[in-house]
């Protein structure tokens, strides 16, 4: 069995769960953190391999990272989280609903449904993008520090990279230059993986995709059907990782999911259509059935 992973926590309020896509860090939510903070309790974490955390000992599948991170809120005395997941993070953020830990959830660009000739390109661009970060790993750091560099590095992810901070570049380096694991990763989590059992999930999930991401492209409305009564939003102007392309918006998604969760528990059921305010494009049916630092101790 793997170790913990690693997270910071801080914020106080309900707990909210944080989970970066692959080819980055805890780091890439830096635009976000301090708003929910201010709201939640925010639990950051570094997924498998990447930033602080230890890779896994196990077969890196989408359910054995879930598990890691499974493993980690129990140490916290953690139990259900509100999660708002990006890329490979949304992907475990639907498992974590799927297996009944999350309160709700924000699913930005989720992998998982991404059909043959997709999973060839992305996998052919994320094993480029692994190679040359390898090579420029040294400049990483200093191109960080300055706005014109960090629009070459964030070009492919984000529509405004110069609006990004040291801390989603120095991210950048630790999931693609520095992280563990990689290639394990890369065939298991992303490559292979094939949700199941989503028709289970019975909490609030909004599906998120950015209009300017090239990199997902249309695999986020697929879940649609597959999880009962989600919702779609299309963010304009938006990347694969739009963490710092729409703080605010993506903010206040969290925050009225959370609160569809919390009037959903207050009724003893899922909320009704009518009752949600947020702005989406499409719903698919229902079918029920302070802060501290943890580094994988």
């Amino acid at each position: 069995m793997s170790s913990p992973l690693s997270f910071t926590r801080s914020g106080a309020g309900e707990p909210l769960l944080l989970l970066h896509g692959w080819g980055s860090s805890r780091r890439d939510f830096a635009a976000v953190l301090p708003a929910l903070t201010e709201r939640f309790d925010v639990v950051n974490m570094d997924l498998p391999g990447a930033g602080r955390s230890p890779h896994l000992l196990e077969r890196p599948t989408v359910a054995a990272i879930t598990d890691a991170v499974e493993r980690t809120l129990d140490g916290e005395g953690v139990g259900r989280v509100h999660v708002l997941g990006n890329s490979l993070g949304a992907r475990v953020a639907i498992e974590l609903a799927r297996r009944g830990r999350a309160l709700s959830v924000v699913s930005i660009a989720p992998s998982g449904l991404n059909i043959l000739p997709e999973r060839v390109f992305q996998g052919t661009g994320l094993a480029a993008a692994r190679l040359v970060a390898r090579t420029i790993s040294p400049l990483i750091g200093p191109l960080s520090r300055s706005a014109v560099g960090r629009t070459a590095l964030m070009l492919p992810l984000k529509t405004r990279p110069w609006a990004t901070g040291e801390e989603e570049g120095i991210g950048l380096r630790e999931g693609f230059a520095d992280s563990r694991d990689y290639w394990r990763m890369l065939l298991w989590s992303l490559l292979l993986d094939v949700p199941r059992g989503l028709g289970h999930i019975d909490c609030p999930v909004l599906l998120v995709q950015g209009t300017a991401d090239w990199i997902a492209m249309g695999q986020t409305v697929r879940y649609l059907p597959l999880v009962p009564r989600s919702r779609f939003r299309p963010l304009l102007a938006a990347g694969h990782a739009p963490q710092s392309d729409r703080p605010r918006t993506i903010v206040e998604m969290v925050e009225r999911t959370a609160a569809q969760a919390r009037e959903a528990d207050a009724a003893g059921t899922l909320p009704s259509e009518a009752s949600v305010d947020e702005p989406a494009v499409a719903t698919a049916p229902l079918r029920r059935s302070g802060r501290r630092t943890g580094t994988g101790r």
